[in-house]
């Protein structure tokens, strides 16, 4: 009966389909009309660029405000995500697996020959399936990846606030879940905040937009990242002060890491010359920054990531291990991204990567990793 009662919860329903529907139709609209910052992202082989609005905070609050009236006029409900939370995720997998395929297949009829839109077809229908095969694809003028990025962190907060709203109703209102809450709220709003930084990072430069990236954006980071707001519905978490505190400066730190470093890498990206931590940059074969938070480690910015990630399983104490997938997912992926970055820069840069090396010889922690 438990199996075919989840069974039963994972099937989607036209509901659920609505919700997503009017969740992504919004996000689409909303990205295209509303005012926002145009960024220009990172030069593309062909010495163009790509821009993006970022104007996803003004997004985000127009879409709190507009739910707070349908909520008030009783047209949805306080708690509809989280009552649907299977039949979304389910909806929502489909409905990666099918962009996916149409992104396959659109891309192997594709005879654009701009860098953002050009086919890089292996002919392993696993392999460019799973990593894509173009860098920039769009659709009727939206650039998808960042929408997906997007989409999947706005959804995080949407589900986490539903998830509150039932604590709310049931009674199940602990510190501990108000901290998660804060921590993950905080992070989310700095995130769209930030928008045009994430124009600079490896998955909007490199990565080419296949299932990974789509399952991983639409899927992965709202649906998995809240399992930590999905134990404690169910878990009561009464936590001493001192680990509450503990927990607070982890946060702290994580975000001082993780913003810092990935603040001084935009600004070096945009102008080479601007002062860090008040001296000017010191740089290696021209490129290569080996200043600030960079100079203590080739990726510091993942480990703020992990320290961040770490914080928001904390509230759930240790009698567990179930809210801790998250910062355990995101070691193992940012380790093996690590690697591959490395592979690629030691390609591209030959001597100059080796001489960075011997500068900045930590990876992620320094000296330990």
């Amino acid at each position: 009966m438990e199996v075919g009662s989840l069974l039963a919860c994972l099937l989607p329903s036209w509901s659920s389909v609505s919700i997503l529907a009017f969740y992504l139709g919004y996000l689409a609209l909303a990205g295209a009309i509303l005012p926002g910052k145009v960024v220009p992202g990172a030069v593309l082989s062909d010495g163009t660029r790509l821009h993006y609005r970022c104007n996803g905070l003004l997004s985000l609050f127009l879409l709190v405000a507009l739910l707070g009236i349908a909520i008030n006029m009783q047209l949805i409900s306080l708690t509809g995500i989280a009552d649907k939370g299977t039949e979304l995720l389910s909806v929502t997998f489909i409905f990666s697996v099918i962009v996916s395929l149409l992104l396959y297949i659109t891309g192997c009829k594709s005879q654009e020959r701009s860098p953002s839109l050009m086919a890089h077809v292996t002919g392993n229908f696993f392999h460019d399936w799973w990593f894509g095969i173009q860098l920039n694809p769009h659709f009727l003028g939206i650039d998808l990846k960042f929408f997906f990025v997007r989409a999947g962190m706005m959804g995080w907060l949407f589900i986490n606030l539903s998830i509150f709203l039932k604590s709310l109703q049931i009674g199940n209102v602990e510190f501990s879940i108000i901290l998660y809450q804060l921590f993950c709220t905080l992070y989310i709003i700095d995130y769209f905040f930030y928008e045009e930084f994430m124009t600079s990072t490896w998955d909007i430069i490199s990565e080419r937009l296949g299932y990974m990236l789509v399952f991983g954006d639409l899927v992965f980071i709202p649906f998995t990242f809240s399992i930590q707001g999905w134990w404690l519905l169910r878990n009561k978490v009464e936590l001493p002060k001192l680990v509450a505190l503990a927990n607070c400066l982890i946060f702290l730190i994580g975000y001082i890491v993780f913003r810092g470093a990935n603040k001084q890498k935009h600004v070096f990206k945009k102008n080479s010359r601007a002062p860090i931590w008040g001296k000017p940059p010191k740089v290696i074969g021209g490129k290569l920054l080996v200043s600030g938070y960079w100079g203590m480690s080739r990726h510091c910015n993942y480990l703020g990531d992990l320290l961040l990630a770490l914080s928001f399983s904390l509230p759930c104490g240790a009698s567990s291990a179930i809210p801790y997938f998250y910062p355990l997912y995101l070691l193992i992926l940012l380790v093996w991204r690590e690697r591959r970055d490395d592979a690629r820069c030691s390609e591209k840069y030959k001597e100059v990567w080796t001489e960075y090396c011997k500068h900045v010889p930590w990876r992620i922690l320094p000296y330990v990793y």
